[in-house]
């Protein structure tokens, strides 16, 4: 999977963009024809402490996962970040298969007549 890292307004230590990729891999166990992701990272300065932005963009057949998340650590975020997205492919995968097997019993129903 190609994972694109884009750092807005600030450069990203490579330490960063390798945990991000490490991390963004182990979707492939739930996952794997994820086609590519993209990851946006930003800094904002907001009125509390977590002014780290990360954003994630998934493309998968057929759908796109989006996830965002803010914390005080680039680390913190991607982790609650990809864990919205794992939660979101265990829907889409839940979602497809009842589907699949509705589409398998009405094919049955039809021959049977």
């Amino acid at each position: 999977m190609n994972i694109t890292v884009q750092c807005i307004k600030f450069d990203a230590d490579p330490k960063l963009v390798e945990f991000i990729n490490k991390k963004a891999e182990k979707l492939e166990q739930f996952l794997d024809n994820i086609i590519d992701g993209l990851c946006n990272l930003r800094v904002e300065s907001v009125g509390g402490e977590a002014d780290k932005f990360v954003e994630f963009k998934f493309n998968i057949p057929g759908n796109q996962l989006f996830a965002k998340a803010q914390a005080k650590s680039f680390e913190e975020a991607v982790d609650v970040a990809l864990e919205s997205i794992r939660r979101q492919i265990n829907k889409h995968k839940t979602k497809t298969r009842t589907n699949a097997s509705n589409h398998k019993e009405v094919i049955n129903q039809t021959e049977e007549f």
